[in-house]
């Protein structure tokens, strides 16, 4: 009994001998050498520096989409620069155009406001009506709808001409004074001359003791109205009763 428990134990004894040499083994496999290691970490560094100079390195088609981002740019800023260059030749324009632009302008002793198109701004003279502005303007050869501040001293001469000289351009019948009383033609009149022939014609009328040169004079209606009701001048008096 002896003999078989001592072999049961040197048994038991050499296994775990065995299993503790096989473990040894294992570990020492398991921890790198010295050697080992410095390899893997200059392989680490290696493939760290690849990747550091593949990212930093460009692809020849990032390179041509930048450029052609800064080409993109580049044009843009040209072409905002144009644009303000036109903005400011019109604005220096506009204030050329001001500079010439006649606000007010002279004719026949009146003045005209510039704003104004051609024929409407004619009719602002005493004795032109649109219908004689018309037949100026076309006479003249200038646009009816031309401003009058547009115009050149050149053809406000050439307008101021027409007017002066309206008979032989204008028919009989557009005229405004016929059949003078001195001369006998017909004769068109313009600004201060009307109120001036009106004023003689009176004046003859009175010394020629007419009908309506008397009526004048009394400062009575010359053209055959009633009296009774209308022009009743002097003191206005009230309804009076009668005393009894």
């Amino acid at each position: 009994m002896k003999d078989t428990s001592s072999k049961s134990e040197k048994e038991t004894y050499d296994t775990s001998s065995s299993d503790k040499l096989e473990d040894d083994k294992t570990l020492e496999d398991s921890t790198p050498s010295d050697d080992q290691s410095e390899k893997t970490l200059e392989e680490k560094n290696v493939s760290t520096g690849s990747k550091l100079t593949e990212e930093t390195s460009e692809t020849p088609d990032e390179t041509e989409s930048i450029e052609e981002t800064t080409a993109v740019e580049k044009e843009e800023t040209e072409k905002d620069k144009t644009v303000e260059a036109e903005v400011k030749k019109e604005k220096t324009k506009g204030k050329k155009e001001d500079e010439d632009f006649k606000y007010i302008v002279r004719i026949s002793n009146t003045d005209i406001n510039g704003e104004k198109n051609l024929v409407y701004g004619l009719t602002t003279i005493k004795g032109i009506g649109v219908h004689m502005a018309t037949l100026i303007a076309d006479a003249a050869g200038i646009d009816r709808y031309t401003k009058i501040g547009d115009l050149k001293d050149s053809e406000i001469e050439k307008l101021q001409m027409i007017i002066d000289n309206v008979n032989k351009n204008a028919p009989g019948w557009m005229v405004n004074h016929r059949k003078d009383y001195e001369t006998g033609e017909d004769i068109h009149l313009v600004g201060s001359d009307i109120d001036m022939k009106l004023r003689d014609e009176i004046n003859i009328m009175k010394k020629i003791r007419s009908y309506r040169g008397i009526r004048h004079e009394r400062g009575l209606p010359v053209r055959g109205q009633r009296t009774r009701s209308n022009n009743r001048k002097g003191l206005a008096l009230g309804v009076s009763k009668k005393r009894t």
